[in-house]
Formats: C-alpha cells, sequence, structure tokens
C-alpha cells in the first residue's frame, strides 16, 4: 500500500494551536492531530472519509484540551 493524500494544516483549538495531519492508506483516512508546541499527539482516528477522519480527530482533541490547565511562567 501506498500513501496518497497527505496534507498538513495548523489550525487554533480551544486557544491552542495544533497540527492536523491526514492521509488516505488503502480505503481508509487516517488522522492525527498534535500540540504544535511540544509535539504532543492528542488523538488519532481512521474513517472511510477525509471529513469523518478530521471530525473525530478534531472532536477528540478539542475534549482534552479544555481539560487543559495553562500555567502562567513563573518570572526569576
Amino acid at each position: 500500500m501506498r500513501v496518497e493524500g497527505f496534507t498538513e494544516r495548523n489550525l487554533q483549538l480551544a486557544g491552542w494551536e495544533i497540527v492536523l495531519t491526514t492521509y488516505r492508506l488503502g480505503d481508509l483516512y487516517h488522522c492525527k492531530a498534535d500540540n504544535a508546541a511540544p509535539g504532543a499527539t492528542l488523538a488519532r482516528t481512521s474513517a472511510p472519509s477525509k471529513e469523518e477522519a478530521e471530525e473525530k480527530a478534531i472532536r477528540r482533541a478539542e475534549e482534552l484540551l479544555l481539560r487543559t490547565k495553562r500555567r502562567s511562567a513563573s518570572k526569576p
């Protein structure tokens, strides 16, 4: 099998910048959402359509990011 339709785009989600990576492998589209700053993977999903795979990844990433507390940077 060969990867087809590879795309990568940046989004703002719940006040965070994320990178959404989508590609097709065989009959399924795969999507990964990760936090752009540290590069931590938030969600990995698969679906028959690109839109559905991205929607599922965005929904899951948003759930996680809304629960994340931001800390202010402490000054020495």
